[in-house]
């Protein structure tokens, strides 16, 4: 069994930096050109069951790419609360020691809220016990995959992940791997 995970294409907030939460940002047109080309990258592989984010963000690039979700609630990206549509730069201007992933956000959500989230998401994906494409945003999977490995949710802090982009996390005899990351 394997989980593949997409993050969504680009969109003006992601390429400028912007902390995109729950604002319902949609893909440009060179995000839609990059969620058409995941349809060649995913080719010839069976899911079956696909999820994503209720976000057009999400919903869009799985469209694009050839796949027909099912929407949780539990892959929405973290709510940024205060700090919503803005950069980290701009935040670190108030607080110059701000951390997403040890700080969360002032009205939002901590990564070990997140964590409770996509553990959620993980139990779903073991019971369909056959592979699973999940499509969703870069913190809330990045949470995922940490979790995926029995890490805090916070150790998503170490591991970037690019728009557009496929990982897929599988196992190695029993033990939860991630088999390739930001590709």
């Amino acid at each position: 069994m394997e989980i593949w995970l997409l993050r969504h294409a680009e969109t003006e907030w992601s390429r400028d930096g912007r902390h995109t939460g729950r604002t319902d940002v949609p893909l440009t047109e060179a995000g839609r050109e990059r969620a058409r080309g995941l349809r060649e990258r995913i080719a010839g592989h069976e899911f079956a069951l696909v999820l994503s984010s209720p976000l057009s963000r999400a919903r869009e690039t799985a469209e694009l790419a050839g796949l027909t979700p099912q929407l949780r609630d539990d892959l929405l990206e973290f709510d940024y609360g205060e700090y919503e549509g803005i950069t980290t730069a701009q935040i670190r201007e108030q607080r110059p020691d701000w951390y997403l992933w040890r700080d969360g956000c002032p009205g939002g959500e901590t990564p070990d809220d997140v964590g409770r989230r996509v553990d959620r998401v993980i139990d779903e994906a073991l019971s369909a016990g056959v592979d699973v494409a999940l499509v969703a945003h870069g913190h809330v999977l990045r949470a995922l995959a940490a979790r995926w490995v029995e890490e805090p949710a916070a150790f998503g802090g170490r591991l970037a992940l690019d728009t557009g982009a496929v990982c897929v996390l599988g196992f190695e005899r029993e033990v939860r791997v991630i088999r390739h990351w930001n590709s």
